[in-house]
This record gives C-alpha cells, sequence and structure tokens, in this order.
C-alpha cells in the first residue's frame, strides 16, 4: 500500500534485507522516510546505518515509538521463524502500529537482494506453521537457464507463486496459461511490476488464455511454444463444488491432462512435473478420483518417453492461503462478525506455505528423474479447530467471546483425515531436504486405457447417437468410477447416498 511522503518507516532487522529495503525506499522517496532500523543484535544497536539509527532490542525500542496512523513498520527477517514473526507482530500491535508488512521468506530473495515491492500485509501465513526449509533458488533453478517454461493454472495460487519464483531462474520464456482470463491478466501484470522493480532476471513472460479440454488446441500451444520444461497445476479442485460437477471434474482434470501429457510426448518437452494432492490418496471424492488418475497418467506417459524427457509428480497437502481453502474463508467470517464454521473437532490436514511448496517443487523438478513419484515432507497435521482459534487470535479477537466457532459438520467427499500416502508406497527420503520418494503403483495400460475410453463418451463431445445418450450422463460417471476406485465405492456404500436425482440427473450437494 503506498504512504504518503510524510509517513515514518520503521525497518525490524537491520541485516542485508533490511538494508536493501531501506536503500530501495530511499531511491524512491515516495513511500516515506526510514526512521530507525529495530534489530536485537547487540553489535547493531546504538549505530548508524547510511545514516539511519538501529535501536534496539525489538521490543523495549518499539515501546519508545510513539506512532500514529500513516506509521508503518516492515518486517525485515526473512530467515525468521513463525514464532519469531508472531512474536514481533505482538510487540508491533501492543505499541500502536495500524500498517504491519513483511518481506518474504529467505527462499525467494536471491543472490542477497531485496526489494519493497516484494512486501506485502502481514496475515496468518505469516505467523502460522512451522519454520520452511530454506531453498537457494539461484541454485536450484539452474536446470531452467535458457529454458522455455510452461506453467499450467498460472493465474492459480501455485501456479502463480511458481511464476514469481520462476522469474529469478534465468528462463528464456515464461509462459503463463491459464482458462480465466481476470487470473492471468493478475499475475502478467504483477510479474511485469517485479521486472521493472529489478527483481529477477528479464525473461519475456507470455500469457496465453486457452482450455485444457480442447486437444487440438493444447496440441498447437506445446508445438508453437517449444516448451522445454512444464509445470503443471491447473485444475478444478474445489471439492464441493466438482461433487456438484462431477463431469466437469473428470473431463477437466483427467482429459486435459491427457491432452497436455500427449503433446508433452510428441513435441519432446524435456521435464512435466503433476502438481497432486493427497486427496489422490484412496479418493473419496470425484476431485480426488481425478487427481489419482492424473497420476497414472504421468507414470503412464513417462513409460513412452523418448531419451531425454523426464516426467513425473509431486503430491502434498493443503498450502495455507490458496484460493478455496480455508484460510480465506476464516479471515472473511471474521471480518463479517462470525461465527466460524468448522466441521468437526476432529479434522485435521497438513499443511504448508505456499512460497515452500512452490520452491520444494521447483526444486522436484530439477532433480526429479523419469517415472518417479515424489512426496513433499509436511510434517505433522494440524486440527482445523485450533487453526481457526489463531487466526481469530491474530484478529486481535478472542475465541468464543468476539468470535464464535460453530460445528457444522463434514460437507461432501470430505474425511476427517487426509493420508499422504499409501502404506504400499512406502516414502523415502532423498538426498534433499523435505522431498521423499514414493513407490510407483501403476495401473495397468489396458485398465487405465479401457477406462479411459468409457469415461469419454461421458465427458466429450458425442460423436454419434449412441454416444449422446451418455454425453453428461452424471451416473454413468459415477458408476464407472465406482468400479475402477475402491475406497470411492466404499464410500459412497457408506454414505448410502449415490447423490443422483434419478429424475433430473443432479448431484445433490450441500456446500
Amino acid at each position: 500500500m503506498m504512504q504518503r511522503a510524510e509517513s515514518r518507516l520503521y525497518i525490524i532487522g537491520a541485516g542485508f534485507a533490511g538494508q536493501m529495503i531501506a536503500e530501495d525506499l530511499k531511491r524512491k522517496k515516495i513511500f516515506g522516510t526510514v526512521a530507525a532500523f529495530l534489530d536485537d543484535d547487540k553489535k547493531l544497536i546504538g549505530t548508524e546505518i547510511d545514516g539511519v539509527p538501529v535501536l534496539g532490542p525489538i521490543e523495549a525500542a518499539a515501546k519508545l515509538i510513539r506512532c500514529d496512523a500513516t506509521d508503518e513498520a516492515i518486517i525485515a527477517i526473512p530467515s525468521a521463524s513463525p514464532q519469531k514473526i508472531r512474536e514481533i507482530y505482538s510487540i508491533l500491535k501492543s505499541t500502536g502500529f495500524l500498517h504491519i508488512r513483511i518481506l518474504p521468506s529467505v527462499s525467494q530473495i536471491v543472490e542477497g537482494k531485496a526489494h519493497f515491492v516484494q512486501t506485502r500485509e502481514i496475515d496468518p501465513l505469516d505467523i502460522l506453521g512451522r519454520a520452511p526449509v530454506i531453498i537457494q533458488l539461484t541454485e536450484s533453478l539452474k536446470y531452467l537457464r535458457g529454458k522455455r517454461v510452461l506453467i499450467t493454472g498460472a493465474g492459480g495460487s501455485i501456479g502463480s507463486e511458481l511464476a514469481r519464483q520462476l522469474l529469478s531462474g534465468g528462463a528464456e520464456r515464461l509462459y503463463l496459461f491459464g482458462h480465466g482470463e481476470n487470473s492471468i491478466v493478475s499475475i502478467y501484470r504483477e510479474l511485469n511490476v517485479l521486472q521493472n522493480e529489478g527483481v529477477g532476471e528479464k525473461a519475456s513472460v507470455v500469457p496465453i488464455i486457452g482450455d485444457m479440454k480442447d486437444r487440438a488446441y493444447m496440441d498447437y500451444i506445446i508445438r508453437q511454444t517449444r516448451a522445454d520444461v512444464i509445470f503443471h497445476c491447473a485444475a478444478y479442485k474445489h471439492v464441493p463444488m466438482m461433487e456438484e460437477n462431477p463431469v466437469a471434474a473428470i473431463e477437466n482434470n483427467v482429459f486435459g491432462t491427457k491432452n497436455l501429457l500427449d503433446a508433452c510426448l510428441k513435441h519432446g518437452v524435456q521435464r512435466f512435473v503433476l502438481i497432486s494432492t493427497d486427496k489422490a490418496v484412496n479418493p473419496v471424492s470425484v476431485y480426488g478420483a481425478s487427481k489419482m488418475l492424473s497420476e497414472k497418467l504421468v507414470l503412464q506417459a513417462a513409460k513412452k518417453a523418448s531419451a531425454g524427457q523426464d516426467f513425473m509428480f509431486v503430491r502434498f497437502g493443503n498450502v495455507l492461503g490458496s484460493r478455496g481453502s480455508i484460510l480465506p474463508i476464516f479471515m472473511n467470517q471474521i471480518k463479517n462478525g462470525g461465527p466460524v464454521t468448522v466441521t468437526d473437532p476432529k479434522m485435521e490436514r497438513f499443511f504448508m506455505t505456499i512460497p515452500e511448496a512452490c520452491s520444494l517443487v521447483l526444486k522436484t523438478g530439477g532433480v526429479g528423474e523419469n517415472g518417479r513419484s515424489y512426496l513433499l515432507d509436511m510434517g505433522e497435521p494440524v486440527k482445523i479447530i485450533d487453526l481457526a482459534e489463531q487466526i481469530i487470535k491474530f484478529s486481535g479477537l478472542e475465541p468464543g467471546k468476539d468470535i464464535q466457532i460453530k460445528i457444522i459438520g463434514p460437507r461432501e467427499g470430505e474425511r476427517l483425515v487426509e493420508p499422504l500416502w499409501l502404506e504400499e508406497e512406502n516414502p523415502q527420503p532423498t538426498k534433499y531436504e523435505k522431498i521423499m520418494q514414493l513407490k510407483n503403483l501403476e495401473m495397468d495400460d489396458e485398465i487405465l486405457d479401457d477406462l479411459l475410453e468409457k469415461l469419454s463418451p461421458v465427458c466429450l463431445p458425442p460423436k454419434n447417437d449412441e454416444d449422446a445418450d451418455l454425453y453428461r450422463d452424471k451416473k454413468e460417471l459415477i458408476s464407472l468410477l465406482r468400479d475402477a476406485v475402491p475406497s470411492l465405492d466404499a464410500f459412497y456404500e457408506e454414505t448410502k447416498d449415490v447423490r443422483i436425482d434419478r429424475e433430473t440427473n443432479l448431484t445433490k450437494v450441500t456446500l
């Protein structure tokens, strides 16, 4: 947020990142004046850096500041743990700062360069979860130097963060592929601003609007772009919504992925990385089944790959702050006065921040091998109700007093615990921190091809009158998926409700 010229800016952290931010602000002269650094380092306290005093320790110094509504604090300690950030945030709030910004994690600070444009308003992401693994982007992205990189779903939470980090990879071209015009425009403009401010390298950024479901178009795009590396993030992924629209989920997530894989095999794409999800493990939802089948398609494509081609998938759990995730939902509920809705007190999930997940995905894309399955180490699971309480407290409110927590029961396709792997997959550590390798559980090629052939007339435009009778038939789709995916069949049987209205042929799901 742009500040008026009279604003006083206090930078928390007088290390390399804080100093770079101060230099950047001094050059721009439009955001305000850096009044002081605050730091706990006894060697720095009492000194000056380029004429700016270093005050400390942070807690004691903050209490002496008489800030007004225009003053702003910038936390510039990218290596700090969430616990440390939480402590600093609490100090700043208690001393009256209304505007608190933060610099992203050190994994996004490349070659000692930090820019004010990279800062953002602090949010619960910065004080929740674990300390992220540190990935040196410049080193881990060497495999992308001079390459043409295409991101599907580039306007989404994961795709857009991959794009931000890829600015530092030295790619020749960065293709932003997506179906939603607004989201692609948004990340395209953001990357241009970042580049203009000196962030990353001068890769050519090219936005592409298209639909993965269009097989001929996907073949055309891969041929024309001559993409070397593809990160496949695009998917319909809102579980209850996909339970209402199961044909769309399979059409986009399965057949769209198949279209993309076939084009990559045909046109010599060097590396293909599918972003997968814990919901693909013993799936109990149509979305989960679609991602499980996508994993199987990647393993099948790997067997068809030519020399120099590597196809792999990376699976992980929930990411904090993604669109449609619980964090923005909770924040919106709090803003509206509550209640915050939690499905079940026992429900828990594995969580990782978006920047950490993307850094690890990019790392895996470089070190991964053809036909391998990878899993990101998500740490320990977190109870959703505990997360709700922490977010309420972050907002300066008290759970149960200022904001109520309401238990509403699980939604369709949800389970209390999402496993990250099957026992048979037996995850093993690699020599790369937080990246594990799974034992492949492939689906027989004939069975997979037969399933897609049966699903095709349901999902794809009819070729004849017989296909026309099956087109968009949800009952047929659910029946085929239940036959092919035992865990899905067991879940439907357990609920004793196939969720299909036989007259309207529409799924009945309450969001």
